[in-house]
């Protein structure tokens, strides 16, 4: 799940300036799970700038906004309403899919934090860096480049001090987690084995995966 947070609302109102129609976008998906952008949110966004000046002319709802389908399809109905700018209330991958469809401002209402896993409700936590070369089968499904605050992919820094990372105290030492998973999977060899350091040298940006073959 892609974790999102509100942005201030004085930074939204920012951007907004100058604009009066605004049409609204939200996300059935993981900014409704995160509460930064499901039916509930847009209704609070249509008070609150109505409140303050503005006229919400339309809104819509994607299953989900990274979809370029579904989101092309809510996009020619907020055009119809002919907005001056639309707030697009869900992650940044679904702010550059609506912008994509319209001839006016997309500006986000939300931070797009990390990759994580819902713990329970309203708690999230980081669980993937989205780094292209999964070394989970190694380190007993816990992942040291998330989970480690040094992202080392070789054992621990031997910072650690009562089992938490020197780093933020609160946070238990990855490689200390991943010892005692390995131990418990019979598969403590695995930390003998060598990983090649992280890096960017085999990474061209932006990234592109076409699995019907190529065009």
């Amino acid at each position: 799940m892609i974790i999102t947070q509100k942005k201030p609302i004085e930074e939204l109102m920012a951007m907004l300036e100058g604009a009066t129609k605004i049409a609204l976008l939200g996300c059935g998906s993981c900014a409704t799970a995160c509460a930064t952008g499901g039916e509930k949110e847009l209704k609070e966004m249509t008070a609150y700038l109505e409140s303050h000046g503005k006229k919400v002319v339309a809104t819509a709802m994607s299953d989900y906004c990274c979809m370029n389908m579904s989101t092309k399809t809510c996009m020619k109905k907020l055009a119809a309403a002919q907005p001056d700018a639309v707030v697009c209330m869900s992650c940044g991958d679904g702010v550059q899919v609506a912008a994509k469809h319209i001839g006016v401002p997309v500006y986000p209402s939300n931070n797009t934090m990390f990759l994580g896993e819902s713990v329970r409700l309203g708690l999230f936590e980081e669980a993937c860096h989205l780094c292209g070369n999964c070394v989970l089968g190694t380190t007993g499904g816990i992942c040291p480049i998330s989970r480690c605050a040094k992202s080392l992919v070789n054992g621990p820094c031997g910072g650690q001090k009562n089992g938490k990372c020197e780093v933020n105290p609160e946070n238990d030492c990855a490689w200390i987690m991943i010892y005692h998973k390995l131990e418990e999977l019979g598969q403590l060899d695995k930390l003998t084995q060598t990983r090649p350091d992280k890096g960017y040298a085999d990474v061209s940006y932006p990234r592109t995966i076409n699995i019907r073959g190529k065009k």
